[in-house]
C-alpha cells in the first residue's frame, strides 16, 4: 500500500522547542527513555554555537489517522495536558537535550559517563565561544545546581555563578536564556549596568551575540513529516529504519501503544498474566520448554488465531499473521480470545513434553510453537485430548521439525498449518501442506553435528520417546531427571577414543553417535574404548551383563558391536534404528535409504 509522501521543512530550532514546550510535540508511549549524559548535551550545544548541522528529525501528524498511540510530554517538560499535533518518531535525544538546557529553567537532569547522576545548569563561557583556540566544547560549562564550582574538598570557590551579578562578572551567559527574548534583554540590561557602553566587555558581547547567539537562534533543522494517514506498519518500518542509533522498535511496542489508548497496559498484562501462564509458572512441572516465546512471538499467534477465527465466521477473507496483520491486531479481539489462546499454549507444552521435548535447549522450533497453539486454541482442551487428533499434531510436528520448514520467515506456513490441521481434525479434507512437503534424506544424519539443528534436537528427542535408561544407574531419561540432573549429548564412542583411533570425523561426530547421558555417566565413560569403560560399569555398579545390555540397547545401539569397539558395524546399525523411528514420527518413508549418494556416505544402504 502507498502512502503519502513524506513532506521535509526546514524549522527554526526555536520554534520546535517552544512546540515542545507548549505540548504540541510530544512523543509515542512505546519511545525509550531520554538517556544523553552530560557529555552529550556539551557537545550539542557546542555543535549548535557554530552552526554545525545535527541531523533531520522525524514527526508523524495526529488526529483522523488509523495509527492511534498513546503520548507522553517530552522530559523537562511541565503541566502539558493537551493533545499533541505531532508525534516524534525520531529526534527525542537531541530534542529533550536541547530543551533541557536552553529552554527549560529547572536543573537538567542527566548523568557522567560512569552512569552517575548529575543535576546540571549550563553557560556559554563568553570569551572562549570567541577564542579561536579554544575548542569549543571547552566553552560550554556544565555547574551543578548549587552553581559553584570548588577545589581543597568544598575549601575553596573556584567559580561562582549563584546570582546574576556573578555570572555577569564571570561573562557566564546562562544557556536557558538563549531563546527566552525576555530572559535574555533583562540580563543585558544588567551587564550594561555594570560594565557600560563604552567598555571592552560591551564589545565582546555584540560580538558574541552576533555569532553566538544569532547563529542559535537563526538555526534550522530540517523536518521530515509523516501525514496522519500514514499506516501502522509504515510508521514502525519508518521508526525502525531511523532509529539506528538505539534499540529497534518492536512489534509488540507499536501494538502496546495503540491499545494503551484504550487504557489497556499491554506489556502489564504481558508481564503479570501472559508470561507466567506460558511459561507455567506456580505449577508443579519444572521447565523452562517455553521461555523463548516472547511478546512478538505471543502477539503474532494471536494474531494467527483471531485472523482464523474472522475467515471461519466470514468477516475476513484470509488467515494471515505478516507483520502488518499484527500490527492491525484489534484490542477487541485480543481481550476476547487471551484466555483461548493461553490455553493454546497449555497444550503446545503438554504435547511437546509428551514427545520428550523438556526443555528449551532442546526444542527445535519456538516459532512452530505460533501455529500449534494458535490451533489447539480453535479445538479446545476437550478435542485435544482425543488420541486420533493428537495423532495428527504429532504427525504435523515431527514432520515439521524433520523436514527443517521453520528456519525462516513463515507467515504462510502458519496459515496454511492452522487450516490444515483444523480441517484433518475436523474430518474434512485436507492439504496438510507441512506434512506432504516434509523431506528427509538419509546422508543428513552426517550433517546432525551440533544441537544449532532443529533435526539434532528432534532426533535427541526420539531417543528420548523411546524410554532410554541411563548407562550408570539405569533409570529412565523421563522428564523429572531431564530436570534435575538435565542430561547433555555425549559421544557413545568417546571423542578422545575416537580421534586417537583415527576414525572419521563425520561420522564419529555426527548424531548417530551421541545420545542423551547424565554428566556423571559421562565421567564414568572417560575417553576410553567401549570394550573398557562397559565392563568397569558393570564392575563400579555392580550391574550384570544383561542389564548393562538393556541400558544400552534401550539406545537404539547395537550393544554386541559397541562391547568388541566395532564401530563400523554399530554406526550402521544405529543409522538404520535412527531412520526407523524418524519415518515412525513422519508417518512416512525415508526415500533415498537405498540410494547411490546413502551407499557413497555410508558404504552401505541403510534398509
Amino acid at each position: 500500500m502507498a502512502i503519502a509522501a513524506p513532506k521535509s521543512y526546514d524549522t527554526s530550532l526555536g520554534e520546535l522547542l517552544e512546540g515542545v514546550g507548549k505540548g504540541t510535540h510530544q512523543l509515542p508511549e512505546f519511545q525509550r527513555s531520554w538517556t544523553w549524559d552530560d557529555g552529550r548535551i556539551r557537545n550539542i550545544i557546542a555543535s549548535l554555537t557554530q552552526g554545525y548541522p545535527m541531523g533531520a528529525l522525524m514527526r508523524l501528524e495526529c488526529g483522523g489517522g488509523e495509527v492511534r498511540l498513546k503520548y507522553r510530554a517530552f522530559e523537562g517538560t511541565h503541566g502539558i495536558s493537551r493533545e499533541p499535533d505531532y508525534l516524534v518518531l525520531d529526534g527525542q535525544q537531541r530534542l529533550t537535550s536541547l530543551y533541557c538546557s536552553l529552554f527549560g529553567k529547572d536543573p537538567v537532569s542527566t548523568s557522567n559517563e560512569r552512569g552517575q547522576k548529575l543535576s546540571r545548569f549550563y553557560y556559554l563561557d563568553m570569551r572562549k565561544c570567541l577564542d579561536p583556540e579554544e575548542d569549543r566544547e571547552d566553552a560550554i560549562v556544565s555547574i551543578s545546581d548549587k552553581r559553584v564550582v570548588t577545589e581543597d574538598i568544598g575549601r575553596k570557590i573556584v567559580l561562582d555563578l549563584t546570582s546574576r551579578q556573578r555570572e555577569i562578572e564571570e561573562l557566564m551567559f546562562p544557556a536557558n536564556l538563549v531563546f527566552d527574548s525576555q530572559g535574555r534583554d533583562d540580563w543585558f540590561t544588567e551587564f550594561i549596568e555594570h560594565y557600560g557602553l563604552k567598555s571592552e566587555e560591551y564589545a565582546l558581547w555584540k560580538h558574541f551575540k552576533e555569532d553566538v547567539l544569532r547563529t542559535m537562534e537563526d538555526y534550522k533543522i530540517p523536518v521530515i513529516t509523516l501525514d496522519k494517514t500514514t499506516p501502522r506498519e509504515a510508521v514502525c518500518k519508518v521508526f525502525e529504519n531511523v532509529n539506528t542509533g538505539g534499540v529497534s522498535l518492536t512489534v509488540f511496542e507499536l501494538v502496546t501503544a495503540a491499545f494503551a489508548t484504550y487504557d489497556f497496559d499491554l506489556r502489564g498484562n504481558w508481564n503479570e498474566v501472559v508470561r507466567p501462564r506460558i511459561c507455567a509458572e506456580g505449577k508443579d512441572i519444572r521447565t523452562d520448554l517455553m521461555q523463548g516465546v516472547d511478546e512478538t512471538t505471543f502477539l503474532t499467534s494471536m494474531t494467527l488465531y483471531t485472523t482464523y477465527l474472522a475467515k471461519r465466521a466470514g468477516t475476513k477473507g484470509s488467515t494471515s499473521c505478516k507483520k502488518k496483520d499484527v500490527l492491525a491486531l484489534r484490542y477487541e479481539d485480543y481481550v476476547a480470545n487471551l484466555d483461548a489462546l493461553l490455553d493454546g499454549f497449555d497444550m503446545a507444552r503438554d504435547l511437546l513434553i509428551g514427545e520428550c521435548v523438556f526443555r528449551m535447549r532442546d526444542l527445535p522450533y519456538t516459532t512452530q510453537l505460533i501455529p500449534l497453539a494458535a490451533t489447539c486454541a480453535y479445538i479446545g482442551r476437550k478435542t485435544f485430548e482425543r488420541q486420533p487428533v493428537k495423532a495428527v499434531l504429532r504427525r504435523w510436528l515431527w514432520c515439521g521439525i524433520f523436514g527443517e520448514m521453520y528456519g525462516g520467515a513463515n507467515e504462510t506456513r502458519y496459515a496454511n498449518d492452522i487450516e490444515d490441521l483444523a480441517a484433518a481434525i475436523e474430518g474434512e479434507d485436507s492439504a496438510m501442506r507441512t506434512v506432504n512437503a516434509a523431506y528427509f534424506q538419509s546422508t543428513r544424519l552426517l550433517g546432525l553435528q551440533t544441537r544449532n539443528s532443529a533435526a539434532y534436537k528432534g532426533v535427541m528427542a526420539l531417543v528420548f520417546r523411546e524410554n532410554c535408561l541411563d548407562f550408570v544407574d539405569g533409570a529412565p531419561m523421563t522428564m523429572v531427571k531431564s530436570m534435575e540432573t538435565p542430561p547433555d549429548i555425549h559421544h557413545i564412542f568417546p571423542r578422545a577414543y575416537c580421534e586417537r583411533t583415527g576414525l572419521e570425523r563425520t561420522k564419529w561426530n555426527s548424531i548417530v553417535n551421541k545420545t542423551p547421558l547424565i554428566a556423571r555417566t559421562n565421567r564414568e565413560i572417560g575417553g576410553v574404548a567401549p570394550s573398557k569403560y562397559l565392563p568397569k560399569i558393570m564392575k563400579d555398579e555392580q550391574v550384570d551383563g544383561d542389564e548393562l545390555r538393556r541400558r544400552v540397547e534401550s539406545h537404539l545401539v547395537d550393544y554386541d558391536a559397541l562391547a568388541v569397539d566395532d564401530f563400523d558395524t554399530f554406526f550402521l546399525d544405529r543409522a538404520k534404528r535412527l531412520l526407523d523411528v524418524i519415518e515412525q514420527a513422519m508417518g512416512k518413508e525415508v526415500p533415498d535409504r537405498a540410494s547411490d549418494e546413502t551407499v557413497a556416505a555410508f558404504g552401505s544402504v541403510l534398509c
